[in-house]
């Protein structure tokens, strides 16, 4: 299935330097584009160059969160990503309308995604995010096998049914020996200005418990801001103002912070001998 593209000449060289990240949950709901996109303006805050490549074909919602500055265009058989916000970005969103459903099977699916994997052709990237869809099926093995990823990052609310299916999402990775970065909780609890205290609306420290048990990095809890939301709502970066959403900010710097620590560890250890990992993150939690 030939992706309809816009058309321009020229065209960038790619780095082997890219370091490419997984943002995956092995299921829906848990804020996996919310976390990617914050994330991914974290590190370009930082002064990183970073791309983002949705690749949930069914629900693509990233192009909404990050509308585009430059639209995708093609140069011969190559894809140039889009620019949203000063990140580069692919998704299946700019393939069809807004209110047209992905009606395509399974191998269709995967083929979309195989042709982003070979035909775009990014920029000088530092990270490269992929914000993998729910479910541990075809395009989730396509992706792990063939982006030669650096690593994942798994998303999990606190409550169990959530845990649950991280753990699965989890065990598709050491299957195909993709070393987990870590873990962040998301919707972790809601800040009462009031009553100055946190309320956990979906329970507390799953996530906490999921990393501790599996034996990863515990990176951080994300709260539920009114702010995040209405960024994502209206298409505006996190980082647009100093003055609103301060502790969410915070929160995705120190996330960003600990990423970049931890897969420099890893590349330095260039290892994806599930054994070793062990040492990888004791060393990790020295930092």
């Amino acid at each position: 299935m030939p992706l309809p593209m816009f058309k321009e000449n020229k065209r960038p060289s790619n780095t082997s330097n890219t370091k490419t990240i997984a943002i995956a949950a092995g299921k829906g709901g848990v804020g996996k584009s919310t976390l990617t996109v914050n994330l991914a303006l974290a590190l370009r805050e930082k002064g990183y160059s970073v791309g983002i490549l949705d690749s949930d074909i069914y629900g693509p919602s990233l192009r909404k969160m990050l509308p585009e500055d430059r639209l995708p265009v093609q140069r011969g058989d190559k894809i140039i990503p889009a620019l949203c916000s000063g990140l580069e970005m692919i998704s299946m969103a700019y393939f069809r309308r807004e209110d047209e459903a992905a009606a395509v099977r399974a191998p269709i699916a995967n083929n979309i995604v195989s042709q982003f994997i070979k035909n775009v052709v990014w920029g000088n990237l530092d990270y490269l995010l992929i914000d993998f869809p729910p479910g541990t099926g075809d395009i989730q093995l396509t992706l792990s096998q063939q982006m030669n990823l650096s690593g994942a990052i798994m998303i999990t609310t606190p409550q169990e049914v959530s845990v649950m299916d991280v753990k699965k999402a989890m065990h598709l990775f050491e299957q195909v020996r993709i070393p987990i970065i870590g873990v962040v909780e998301n919707m972790s609890y809601y800040f009462n200005e009031s009553l100055q205290e946190k309320v956990h609306l979906f329970g507390k420290d799953g996530g906490r418990k999921l990393a501790n048990e599996v034996g990863v990095p515990f990176l951080g809890e994300v709260a539920i801001d009114p702010y995040i939301s209405q960024c994502g709502d209206a298409g505006t970066p996190l980082f647009r103002s100093k003055s609103e959403g301060q502790q969410s900010q915070e929160t995705f710097l120190k996330i960003a912070e600990q990423l970049v620590d931890h897969t420099e560890i890893l590349a330095k250890h260039q290892t994806k001998s599930l054994e070793n990992f062990e040492l990888v993150w004791k060393e990790m939690e020295s930092q």
